[in-house]
Order: structure tokens, then sequence, then C-alpha cells
């Protein structure tokens, strides 16, 4: 795979992990575009076609789960990954998000950037996430 040719759009409202998701991504060789609110990506997402969209959900006015419903009605048969990554860790909006067509749900604190990098780079092969590094373990 090469990351070049993949294209990547980040909807994420906080500055600083924006920031630093795009320089990780960026620095790993993706093109990589970003919003800070759902409305905003939506409509980057309407303009054009990415191979990976990294969603938050917890957004200012219109939430990553409307985003993605919005955007799965309007395209159906789309073939855009798509990771949800958040803090939010309820059962009901896994599931939501799941229903949408998320691919994968990654709990922002459980990854470093690096770890983030890794799980596009593996959506974008097909393999699996993987689970998250247990604190507690020795490692």
């Amino acid at each position: 795979m090469d990351p070049n040719s993949k294209k990547i759009i980040l909807i994420e409202d906080e500055n600083f992990i924006r920031d630093l998701y795009v320089r990780q991504l960026t620095k790993a060789g993706f093109q990589v575009k970003s919003a800070m609110d759902g409305q905003s990506g939506l409509n980057m997402l309407k303009s054009e076609p990415f191979d990976l969209l990294l969603l938050d959900i917890m957004l200012p006015g219109m939430n990553g789960l409307q985003v993605l419903r919005e955007f799965k009605t309007q395209n159906p048969n789309s073939k855009m990954i798509t990771i949800l990554l958040t803090n939010l860790g309820q059962e009901a909006v896994i599931k939501e998000g799941f229903e949408l067509g998320a691919q994968a749900y990654l709990i922002k604190a459980s990854y470093t950037p690096d770890q983030v990098v890794m799980e596009v780079k593996n959506a974008l092969m097909g393999s699996q996430p993987t689970p998250p590094p247990n604190p507690t373990s020795p490692q």
C-alpha cells in the first residue's frame, strides 16, 4: 500500500488533537484534510472522494454519528472506510456507529497518535483493529 495514494479526512473539533493527528498522518505519507465540525466535514466529503474517514463523535452542531448517517444516506455504495475516534465509550453509541457502517471504534485515551496511524494503515490494508494495550499488564 502506498500511503501517498490514500486520502484521509479527519473531522475533529479539538485543535490540538486535530493538528496532532494531521501531522502524524502526513508524516506517515498520507494526504490529509481536516474539518473542525460536522457540517464542514460533511461538505468536504460531498466535494471530493476520500479513502478513509477518521471521525470524532462529539462535535459542535452536527455530531459524528449524524455526519456518518447523512453521508451514508447520500452515498450508500461508498467504499470509504470509517474509523470512529472518540472518548465516548457507551455501548449504544458504539453499536450505532457500527450499524452506520464504521469499521472500527477507537477510544482516544487508549491509543497514542502513532497507534492511531497504525490502525489507519491496517484499516486501509483490510486488517482488523488491534485491541489497545492493557496498562496493567507487564510489557
